[in-house]
């Protein structure tokens, strides 16, 4: 989905609206002509009653670009430490692919693995003792947060696989350990493309887990 550079407000709010996107490459002529990206957020202040005429060229931030060439794991870390959400994918004649985001490459790398387990290890939430549980890496950041008491965010990631790649900032081995706002994740389980398990301990003062009957 794309803008074009010479859009009105209203018709960019009517593409926003029914995409419910939050980031648009906006084209000129064509999608090999990319001028930049827009965030859906950056219109808001155009909606005032007493808002000055809108410009696209107000509101349009670079565009990252990126071969198709590039490799996962160092697209990821220069997603990480440029803070990049998007980017924009170019082939070998310069022409554009397509778009990739950070959750692209995350869930690439946590990947889609409940075919290759058995039923027991669809459960979620399993307690090792009164601070520590085993997590699945597929379980989803609000049921975490729904069951802990926490309130880590999913606006960029869903799984908590894909919270603890994101904190890392690389695909972890087994062992590793990040701490995320007092809860330190340790991967238990995982192979050369994903994590698979991590052990959870929780900080000694926090709520009792609600597990579901």
């Amino acid at each position: 989905i794309t803008l074009k550079r010479n859009q009105t407000l209203d018709e960019c709010l009517d593409v926003i609206i029914e995409s419910a996107h939050s980031r648009f490459p906006v084209i000129s002529e064509d999608k090999d002509h990319i001028e930049g990206i827009l965030m859906a957020k950056d219109l808001l202040p155009f909606m005032r009653s007493d808002a000055e005429a809108f410009s696209m060229e107000k509101v349009l931030r670079p565009a990252v670009v990126v071969p198709e060439s590039k490799r996962v794991d160092r697209m990821l870390k220069e997603f990480r430490s440029q803070r990049y959400h998007m980017a924009i994918v170019i082939d070998e004649f310069g022409g554009v692919s397509g778009l990739v985001t950070i959750e692209d490459i995350l869930e690439l790398i946590v990947g889609e693995i409940e075919d290759e387990y058995d039923e027991e290890e669809d459960i979620d939430f399993r307690q090792l003792s009164r601070h520590t549980w085993t997590v699945r890496a597929l379980a989803s950041i609000e049921d975490f947060n729904d069951t802990f008491g926490t309130s880590f965010s999913d606006e960029e990631v869903d799984t908590i696989g894909g919270l603890v790649m994101q904190a890392f900032g690389h695909l972890p081995a087994r062992g590793e350990t990040v701490d995320i706002d007092g809860y330190q994740f340790k991967v238990a389980m995982a192979d050369s493309r994903r994590i698979i398990q991590v052990h959870v301990r929780m900080p000694d003062d926090s709520p009792v887990p609600k597990l579901e009957d």
